[in-house]
């Protein structure tokens, strides 16, 4: 009896972890799509010709609800649907429209897409749609393919390009490279340790399956997760504790031949560019001085202004990544206001961490040793 409750309770729904805003969004973006899918194309048919169909609903679910997925991609709502519509009318044309002729269809679709790399669900009744929906469908042959489904993917995909691009969801959904910035043929620092890209695609080619999740997605959650456990074994250390608050720092009006002093006689790398009331500007780096022949031009023309800051109560493991695996070796603490409050480097976040390994190491007890 047990066994069997344990079995039932696999068909109950297993909860969300989607916002209500994004729920509202992707209704709202699907209904737009759709609306202005079925105005193009009935502008461009007529009422004389099918205009919208019903397999457009689930594209839609995909294309808004969501568009990370792989099955949600450009190429796979395209190609997906095109594939499905040509092989349902081939099916049709040649063997007739029976229910066995649709089944036939929907799994030769499915071979189709698989074999182009354009799996999208909807594409199976897109096919059962061309040998089932009628003599309306059927009167159109091939052109099926063209429209509505090409004119109804397209007005669908078009949408949601505008849609999701908007709101800043990455779509189309590319893959993100972890590249090492300084091009030598070490991986990146958090790739040295822990689990690997190799690993991870040594598992998913194991597994031999099809899921719905973008790689370099799974790649990053699993890695966020990592971060939480480390979190919660090693406490909350704030950018605040270890921060560097003692900062020199440069106006932007300042002379670059004043700036590479600075610099040089501190044997600083980069330094934060403040106004009058330290509130933050920019950043100037070594670097960028070096190749400036002007020495009299101001700091403002060769400062970074984009560049990545923190708040003093967030937690240090914000800054593992960011300062090992990118060109970024500083990053200033900053208020609400822009204000600087101290600096994290490198050299803090290594000793930081070394001192919590210690720390906890030196608390073991020696069994646990």
């Amino acid at each position: 009896m047990n066994a069997l409750i344990e079995w039932l309770k696999a068909f109950w729904p297993a909860p969300m972890a989607v916002s209500r805003s994004e729920q509202a969004l992707s209704c709202i973006g699907a209904f737009l799509a759709l609306l202005f899918t079925g105005w193009l194309c009935r502008e461009a048919l007529g009422d004389a010709s099918p205009w919208l169909i019903a397999p457009m609903g689930a594209s839609a679910v995909l294309l808004f609800a969501v568009p990370a997925s792989p099955l949600a991609q450009p190429w796979s709502v395209i190609g997906g649907n095109l594939v499905a519509a040509l092989v349902g009318v081939a099916c049709a044309s040649w063997l007739g429209h029976s229910g066995a002729v649709a089944a036939l269809a929907g799994a030769l679709a499915i071979a189709g897409m698989f074999a182009l790399r354009c799996l999208h669900p909807p594409g199976g009744a897109v096919a059962l749609t061309a040998v089932l929906a009628g003599e309306e469908i059927a009167q159109l042959g091939y052109h099926f393919a063209l429209y509505p489904v090409a004119l109804n993917s397209l007005g669908l995909l078009l949408m949601a390009l505008l849609f999701n691009n908007a709101l800043r969801r990455r779509y189309p959904h590319r893959p993100v490279e972890h590249v090492n910035v300084h091009h030598t043929a070490d991986p990146i620092p958090r790739d040295r340790l822990g689990f690997t890209p190799e690993d991870l695609d040594a598992v998913l080619k194991a597994r031999g399956e099809l899921l719905d999740i973008a790689r370099d997605d799974l790649e990053e959650i699993l890695l966020q997760t990592e971060t939480r456990a480390y979190r919660r074994r090693f406490g909350e250390i704030r950018c605040a504790d270890i921060m560097s608050k003692d900062v020199l720092s440069v106006a932007p009006d300042a002379s670059v031949g004043v700036a590479l002093a600075h610099l040089q006689a501190h044997k600083l790398s980069a330094m934060p560019v403040l106004g009058a009331r330290r509130e933050l500007h920019g950043m100037l780096y070594l670097h960028d001085l070096v190749p400036a022949t002007a020495s009299s031009a101001p700091v403002s023309t060769l400062m970074q202004r984009q560049v990545p800051s923190c708040r003093a109560d967030w937690p240090i493991t914000y800054l593992v990544q960011l300062l090992s695996d990118s060109h970024v070796h500083k990053v200033p603490v900053v208020d609400e206001h822009k204000v600087l409050l101290g600096i994290v480097t490198q050299s803090d976040l290594v000793a930081a961490l070394f001192r919590v390994s210690l720390d906890r190491y030196s608390a073991a007890t020696p069994e646990a040793r």
